[in-house]
């Protein structure tokens, strides 16, 4: 079972939703301020961390970058980029622990997250 912290500016009920949509009883999430999202992250409190913000990055990401890294951040879905499992994977072998997208791309952000962390097999 995953625990996903949620944060960022918008959605959050919605990213946890999704996460119920897609997850198929394999997630527990948690709305929480950026602040409490990241560190719990940081701290191996929670698994992963999401936001959503109009950039997929700043608001969504601000606080995980200053607490848990910026290499253990990034965007997968912005106005011009649209998520795919195969980044995600990428991101997800590399260390990331923190995934920021645009508020728009919410849905498909959370299931290009949940349907690469299937393929890792945990």
């Amino acid at each position: 079972m995953y625990h996903i912290a949620v944060g960022g500016q918008f959605n959050k009920k919605e990213i946890v939703e999704y996460l119920e949509k897609y997850g198929e009883g394999n997630f527990s999430a948690e709305i929480m301020t950026d602040m409490d999202a990241a560190m719990k992250v940081k701290n191996n409190q929670c698994d992963y961390y999401l936001g959503a913000c109009q950039s997929g990055a700043g608001g969504a990401l601000a606080m995980a970058y200053a607490l848990i890294g910026r290499d253990k951040c990034a965007t997968i879905a912005n106005a011009l980029v649209q998520p795919s499992e195969e980044k995600v994977t990428q991101l997800l072998a590399s260390g990331v622990k923190a995934f920021g997208f645009t508020n728009d791309r919410a849905e498909n952000a959370v299931k290009a997250f949940v349907h690469a962390l299937r393929l890792q097999g945990k």
